[in-house]
């Protein structure tokens, strides 16, 4: 059972995320916070798990995409570890397997990543009050999920030859980087912070399957994706 911390307490916080720059980032928002502690921070699935061995944190903040192993098991040795933590995901990672594995795990909160680090600090709050934030398009696939009766047919299996559907933000992005410009000039011109646009790029990548710029590039040209 999750628990409030007292008011005249800081929020004890820790972080288990394998992306340096904006586990900096978040880092720094919390230890710039008066009513917050930074108590724990790792960058892999096993320092995550090294992490519960001390003492518990009010929040721990967990990235599913880990490099030696998924968020998830961090979650799952949390919720047994540290019982009285709100675990909130923050993670790339938006398809319903993920979330409701992580929330089935003890996950009370999930989102993806593109808020900026400074306006996580408002979710760190609501979620040690007791609250459950979630990404709007995490939270209708939640109650789509539950809207589904046992009796409704399971859905044809998705055309592994079909193109993977980009969003509007995301195809912009892909145009931008097929020019040749950086994450912070792509930032610049669509008015987002870098964190944003590296989690666009990181969705491009998931959803064509390539782990580089040229490959990501060629893949969207092979498959019509660009004019």
């Amino acid at each position: 059972m999750t628990h409030t911390p007292p008011p005249d307490s800081p929020i004890h916080v820790a972080i288990v995320e394998d992306d340096p720059d904006f586990s900096s980032a978040l880092s720094v928002v919390v230890q710039d916070s008066a009513d917050m502690q930074l108590v724990g921070r790792a960058g892999t699935q096993s320092e995550g798990l090294a992490l519960l061995s001390g003492p518990p944190a009010d929040v721990l903040l967990v990235d599913l995409g880990l490099p030696d192993g998924s968020g998830i098991e961090v979650i799952r040795a949390a919720a047994q570890l540290w019982p009285s933590c709100n675990i909130m995901v923050s993670t790339n990672f938006g398809d319903e397997t993920h979330v409701m594995r992580s929330i089935e795990a003890g996950a009370a909160g999930y989102l993806l990543k593109d808020s900026s680090p400074s306006k996580m600090s408002d979710e760190i709050r609501s979620l040690a009050k007791g609250g459950s934030p979630i990404s709007p398009i995490i939270a209708r696939q939640v109650l789509a999920r539950f809207r589904n009766t046992p009796t409704e047919p399971a859905a044809s299996p998705p055309d592994e030859h079909a193109p993977p559907l980009l969003s509007q933000r995301e195809k912009e992005v892909l145009d931008f980087i097929t020019k040749g410009f950086t994450v912070h000039e792509i930032a610049n011109l669509m008015q987002l912070s870098h964190f944003t646009v590296r989690t666009f790029v990181r969705r491009i990548y998931s959803k064509l399957k390539v782990t580089s710029k040229a490959e990501a590039i060629y893949e969207a040209r092979t498959q019509g994706l660009l004019s």
